[in-house]
């Protein structure tokens, strides 16, 4: 295992401990007895109790020799820990808990762990989506907003070293792994040479993966330091029935330095690597996130401001899927979920196909109408959300290899008319569907500037989330499947971002259709998330019933007759500022 993985060991332990809010681990060197490891910790909780909790996690040789207490840990501006600062905040009192004497194994372990002085690193600008969510993410410090998370089960072995040695690999080749943001200046992606991946690895029983789960989603990043995507392994319990062993996989990500796409990519290079014994074979792959940065400064946006400054018809669209209520009283982020059994998900994309629409499509029409209905409008009006595009349709050679954040959320404004018929709705969803995919590119701020609408005037409060992954190579899962490994698809936990409600939706192993509103329960409660989502899946079951081309939104919405209205909080006045535009 390499030097920097073995402190990047050091430290993801570390940020496991219950109480510790921040830390910083490096090799002290010119000490008595050689180099050794030292921990600076921002906690309250005995350092005695926590060199225990990490002596029963971690070989010895990677207990750290010397445990301090900080107030914070300071950084300079690229991202790493400012060493000198940290010196002067160091109590000269000695660490107490610290055993004497500090073992040779240790010794020989740290001294491949100095850290080596490297030149100032490149920085590129960030794309426009990337300055979007960076401000929403520094407005929104310690909720988890913006940090998304995948969960899948490993069953077979699992050499905890080789994994964290494949992940490492991967962020040696990887630049997007290796980038932070310094917003001092810019901001700027500041691109660093080296990142350690932090992997920890939590015993059969050891930890509730729900609240293991929650608790490192709220714990976040710290986006000006490399390394925005970490790893929690949970053993469960052995079979009773002999079976292989399992671990339940827990990737945390934060989304404004990549995209399930981009994960995607990531994970078969991760398979790549731990299939060659824990190092990612072949040479540099490119393109990477330099190339599309240059690729992105290079465009005439003219085309795309003559575009958007027309696309979105006159007039103040409705964009909120549920009636004006009361106050929630709740916080944080909640997640209800509906699920469209295989033979209505097959129906479904028959009907849409028949009405040379898609799935997607589907799901649009039938968001639009839940939309109107919250409205209580009588006659024709337009309704607005946002669409997730991949990003991906540009002239940029390989840019389905390119992992980065390319995923982009743009807002889909249509008139919706109860006397018009369905198809026609499906229609004009499938043609602006085929208008954006020219400039996917741009961000909702700059197309919200171009659109002529003033600052309150919102172009969408919710988002529409089909996922869209990259195929998994079979022949991986084949070789897994040779060293007896069988991996599960990830699942998306679901996050929440710019929008007070996102509607998710994938095709699970079974071939149904499953629906998860994420909602912000500050604006929307739990039973009502329930309902919206409810109703959403009833609307695309009764859809393929309706009478050929000539059924009218009318009388789609009359399935929804006896279903009860779903209400919405409106936005503080404190955060309306910070409300997707």
């Amino acid at each position: 295992m390499s030097d920097r993985v073995e402190l990047g060991r050091v430290h993801a332990a570390l940020m496991s401990l219950p109480g510790v809010r921040d830390a910083a681990v490096h090799v002290a060197q010119n000490v008595p007895g050689g180099r050794r490891i030292v921990a600076h910790m921002v906690t309250r909780a005995p350092l005695a109790e926590l060199r225990a909790a990490l002596e029963s996690q971690l070989p010895s040789h990677l207990v750290p020799a010397r445990f301090h207490r900080v107030p914070h840990i300071p950084l300079r501006p690229d991202g790493s820990t400012d060493r000198p600062a940290l010196a002067a905040l160091t109590s000269p009192e000695p660490d107490t808990t610290a055993p004497a004497p500090v073992r040779e194994a240790h010794e020989q372990a740290v001294r491949r762990a100095a850290d080596t002085d490297q030149g100032p690193p490149e920085t590129v600008p960030v794309t426009p989506q990337q300055h979007t969510l960076l401000l929403d993410a520094l407005a929104h410090r310690g909720t988890g907003r913006h940090v998304e998370q995948l969960h899948w089960r490993w069953r077979g072995p699992l050499d905890t070293d080789r994994f964290t040695a494949a992940w490492q690999s991967v962020s040696d080749r990887e630049t997007v792994l290796r980038a932070a943001f310094d917003w001092e200046s810019g901001p700027r992606l500041v691109l660093h040479e080296h990142a350690g991946i932090e992997v920890v690895r939590h015993p059969a029983a050891g930890v509730d993966f729900e609240e293991l789960r929650e608790r490192d989603r709220l714990r976040g990043f710290d986006l000006r330091r490399p390394g925005l995507l970490r790893l929690n392994l949970v053993d469960e319990p052995e079979p009773a029935d002999g079976g292989p062993a399992c671990v339940r996989v827990l990737l945390t990500f934060h989304h404004v330095m990549l995209d399930g796409w981009s994960v995607s990519v990531l994970l078969q290079e991760f398979h790549r690597a731990y299939l060659a014994g824990g190092r990612l074979p072949g040479g540099d792959r490119r393109p990477d996130i330099r190339d599309y940065a240059h690729w992105l400064a290079a465009q005439d946006t003219t085309p795309a401001r003559d575009f958007w400054s027309s696309a979105i018809p006159p007039g103040t669209a409705l964009v909120l899927p549920a009636t004006p209520g009361p106050d929630t009283g709740l916080h944080g982020t909640g997640r209800a979920e509906a699920r469209l059994g295989a033979a209505h998900a097959d129906r479904l994309r028959a009907w849409a196909a028949s009405c040379a629409a898609t799935e997607a499509g589907a799901l649009q029409a039938a968001w639009a109408l839940l939309l109107y209905r919250a409205a209580r409008t009588p006659g024709p009006a337009l309704v607005g959300f946002g669409v997730t595009v991949p990003g991906r349709g540009i002239a940029l050679d390989s840019v389905e290899r390119l992992p980065g954040l390319l995923m982009n959320a743009l807002p889909m404004t249509v008139r919706v008319d109860p006397a018009a018929a369905v198809t026609r709705l499906l229609a004009e969803l499938r043609d602006r569907a085929l208008d954006l995919a020219s400039y996917e590119w741009v961000s909702l701020g700059q197309i919200h500037q171009w659109s002529g609408r003033r600052a309150q005037d919102s172009l969408a409060q919710s988002l529409i989330v089909f996922e869209n992954t990259r195929r998994r190579s079979d022949g991986l899962h084949s070789a897994l499947a040779a060293q007896g490994i069988s991996v599960e698809p990830p699942r998306a936990a679901g996050v929440q971002g710019l929008f007070p409600v996102s509607l998710l939706a994938h095709r699970d192993v079974d071939d149904g259709l499953v629906l998860a509103a994420v909602h912000d329960r500050a604006r929307l409660a739990d039973d009502d998330a329930t309902r919206l989502v409810g109703q959403c899946a009833r609307l695309l079951r009764e859809l393929p019933r309706l009478k050929g081309g000539s059924a009218t939104v009318a009388d789609a919405l009359a399935a929804l007759a006896d279903e009860p209205r779903v209400r919405m909080a409106r936005a503080p006045a404190a955060t309306a500022s910070s409300e997707p535009t």
